[in-house]
């Protein structure tokens, strides 16, 4: 692994229009994915995707937060910023796993969720205050994966899982270094600065106990080499779940409530 790089160099990394997408890293990872759509009470939001597939012989629940390669797809995806529906979309393919004991694999690329008033006005904190109390509870494994940026609650809502993985080169932070630059400091030229003071990289988390695990990255970004990064994730996930697949569901959700109150 390359731990020289600065915070910043790895957000810019994070940030890259070329970086992999969920979608990317679901079709090299998972055989036979069915994309699942709706809330079932707005429309389907296309920043979050999911659905059902199998890792080897295992079935299971499939979740990302997707962006675009370009000004249509962006638009497409919101630019990677779910609305409300969109965690209520993924909590319905959350809950089905649970009934059908699939294990919940959730990937992680966002700035944050969409704040226009249309997304508050459709109850955007709750969607993702419900996010958080349901998956706490939720009677099958669940990891995520932070592959590119993890910001702020919008990140959340798909993150509360028994185990917490990074990319190398991605961050997870409470919101972005130049929000926390310009809230803080009132000074939008110290970017560089906050990231090194938010603590946002994948070893700066793992350091912390924030996260489990780092998924290791080619020289220059995960988009030189997808599909050994692709590779080590499907590795990481079949050993992670052959341990977490013999607890007992009680057992499951105490741990995880106990991962999240060390904090």
């Amino acid at each position: 692994m390359n731990n020289k790089l600065s915070p910043w160099e790895r957000l810019t990394l994070a940030r890259m229009a070329k970086r992999p997408t969920s979608l990317e890293y679901i079709n090299e990872i998972f055989d036979d994915f069915i994309e699942l759509h709706g809330d079932r009470g707005v429309k389907d939001d296309g920043a979050i995707v999911g659905g059902l597939g199998y890792l080897e012989d295992i079935p299971v629940t499939i979740i990302g937060i997707q962006r675009g390669r370009n000004i249509e797809e962006n638009i497409k995806r919101n630019f990677g910023s779910p609305n409300p529906e969109g965690y209520r979309k993924a909590l319905r393919l959350m809950k089905q796993g649970e009934k059908f004991n699939r294990p919940i694999i959730c990937f992680i690329d966002t700035k944050g969720a969409f704040c226009g008033v249309e997304a508050e006005e459709r109850g955007q904190g709750e969607a993702i205050a419900r996010n958080l109390l349901e998956m706490a509870g939720i009677k099958t494994p669940i990891i995520s994966i932070i592959i590119g940026e993890g910001g702020s609650g919008g990140a959340l809502g798909l993150a509360v899982g028994d185990k917490v993985w990074m990319l190398e080169n991605s961050v997870y932070s409470i919101l972005s270094p130049e929000g926390f630059a310009s809230i803080l400091w009132k000074d939008s030229t110290r970017t560089h600065e906050a990231a090194e003071v938010m603590k946002i990289t994948s070893y700066d988390l793992l350091n912390l106990n924030i996260i489990e695990k780092i998924i290791e990255e080619p020289s220059g970004g995960a988009q030189n080499d997808i599909k050994s990064v692709a590779e080590s994730i499907k590795n990481s996930l079949k050993d992670e779940l052959e341990n977490l697949l013999t607890l007992d569901k009680e057992e499951l959700i105490k741990a995880r409530y106990e991962r999240f109150r060390k904090f």
